[in-house]
């Protein structure tokens, strides 16, 4: 972050409320002309700060209210099988987010499904098919206090 001045930090802050303003609208708001802050962004763009841009969606409209997440604890752990493992996991659509976690278990998963009838069957038909899982846990959230994809700074 220590190449960034205030000015970048202005834009990424921008961005990550509204990735949609235009160029335009944005360089009024931080009291510049158009041309300075596209060349900003293009480089915030080619130096990696920005990955991507996305649209967030509605999980409930999508059939997707239920959130779960899932610790997974593997029966080895060779390095072959953690990468199937991986493989594995990132092919279900069901799991939005996979993380290799330290402690009792080696992984967290994000899970988002309609309901609990359509987690059962998840669990049952997709995860279970999984080799080398030792044991899972599941934690199913009861209601989202915070949500955020921006980061703070």
């Amino acid at each position: 972050m220590e190449n960034l001045d205030k000015t970048d930090l202005l834009i990424l802050k921008y961005l990550q409320e509204d990735c949609n303003i235009n160029t335009k609208d944005l360089a009024s708001k931080l009291f510049l002309t158009v041309t300075p802050v596209y060349e900003r962004i293009k480089r915030l763009e080619r130096d990696g700060y920005i990955t991507k841009y996305v649209a967030l969606l509605n999980k409930q409209k999508m059939n997707r209210g239920m959130t779960v997440f899932c610790n997974v604890r593997l029966k080895e752990h060779a390095k072959n099988v953690g990468s199937n493992f991986v493989k594995d996991i990132v092919a279900l659509p069901e799991i939005i987010e996979c993380y290799n976690i330290a402690g009792d278990y080696d992984f967290m998963l994000k899970i988002l499904v309609q309901d609990m009838a359509s987690y059962q069957d998840f669990v049952m038909n997709k995860l279970s098919t999984i080799e080398n899982i030792g044991n899972t846990n599941s934690i199913f959230v009861m209601g989202e206090i915070k949500y955020s994809t921006a980061l703070e700074f």
